[in-house]
């Protein structure tokens, strides 16, 4: 093993898996620090699910190969399979079981000890604070419960890195907030390394420590979520109106209005110094015939960067990936 995979818990080098001649990911490497929270993030199909397959062992890749904790997914699969907890995007409780026999069933399946497994079920349940339901049916959970149960059964066996795919998908925002704390506590209080898929641009900067962005099949840009917000200078102004995308030709011609894309009948700008210069910014656009319904000005996000990177909006990408997915899944279940 040599000395970068002894510093990497994960490392992924020129990952491609292509599904009867369409790349699902595309030569695709990075690394990531035992004790690190790293994010994938991009829309639906963009390659994160495959991504996560692959280190898994769920899937073969095309080409390329990847290390968890120095295991080679290819050639040593049992070593990664006891060094990783994966929570899937879709549900995997049984719900006419308890939640206290959903994670007993997990640890013979790992054949912890006995003793051991009852010591492990009561502290992952009560990280959750779910150790008082645990006699319960988990059909008599919230969807957000249900979601905290399997962030246990995860680390029951005491994995080095962890696999969150779209941990929050289809949970209210008051949940979606709740699932976050629990990661994070995951994180500090057992220091276990955590990959995570999203297509929620406020996830990934609330969780991360860095980010890489996928879009179609390969990694765009991967950094601190800070940092990727910073390659955009200046203040973003979102301007609406009748014709906006003519504004599109004052970037071309103004020191310091930088156009970043348009979408949904809006247009995006990075302005230097914008509270001072939007009056200017709307007398160009009356000039240029653009009749403006409204104007904001705020920091710039993550979906921001992405729009940076390839002149589209994040939520808009589905309907190709869509069918990307579609296919992976049919693979997987063959």
């Amino acid at each position: 093993m040599d000395s970068i995979l002894k510093m990497s818990m994960v490392k992924v080098q020129e990952l491609t898996k292509v599904f009867n001649g369409l790349e699902a990911v595309k030569k695709i490497s990075f690394t990531i620090e035992e004790g690190e929270i790293f994010g994938l993030l991009g829309p639906n199909g963009a390659g994160k699910t495959t991504t996560i397959s692959i280190l898994s062992t769920l899937l073969s890749p095309t080409y390329g190969t990847a290390w968890i904790n120095g295991h080679n997914v290819i050639t040593d699969p049992d070593g990664v399979r006891k060094s990783i907890g994966v929570v899937f995007q879709d549900p995997s409780l049984d719900d006419e079981l308890t939640a206290y026999e959903n994670m007993d069933f997990h640890g013979r399946m790992y054949r912890l000890p006995r003793s051991e497994r009852k010591k492990k079920i009561e502290e992952m349940l009560t990280l959750v604070d779910l150790w008082n339901r645990k006699d319960d049916l988990v059909k008599t959970f919230s969807g957000g419960m249900k979601r905290r149960l399997e962030l246990a059964r995860g680390l029951l066996h005491s994995p080095k890195v962890l696999f969150l795919d779209e941990p929050t998908l289809g949970l209210d925002p008051q949940t979606r907030r709740h699932i976050w704390e629990y990661i994070e506590r995951l994180n500090r209080d057992v220091g276990i390394t955590i990959i995570l898929t999203t297509h929620y641009m406020e996830e990934a900067d609330k969780l991360c420590d860095r980010v890489a962005i996928m879009d179609a099949d390969k990694i765009i840009a991967m950094d601190t979520p800070e940092n990727l917000k910073n390659l955009i200078r200046g203040d973003l102004v979102i301007v609406k109106g009748n014709n906006a995308g003519k504004l599109k030709l004052i970037s071309e011609t103004i020191e310091w209005v930088r156009f970043i894309g348009a979408h949904d009948g809006m247009v995006t700008f990075s302005v230097d110094e914008a509270e001072k210069r939007i009056a200017n910014l709307i007398i160009m656009a009356h000039e240029a015939g653009v009749q403006v319904d409204s104007i904001q000005i705020r920091r710039a996000t993550l979906e921001d960067v992405f729009l940076h990177f390839t002149g589209r909006n994040l939520r808009a990408e589905k309907s190709n990936g869509i069918e990307k997915m579609r296919m992976a899944w049919r693979a997987m279940r063959r």
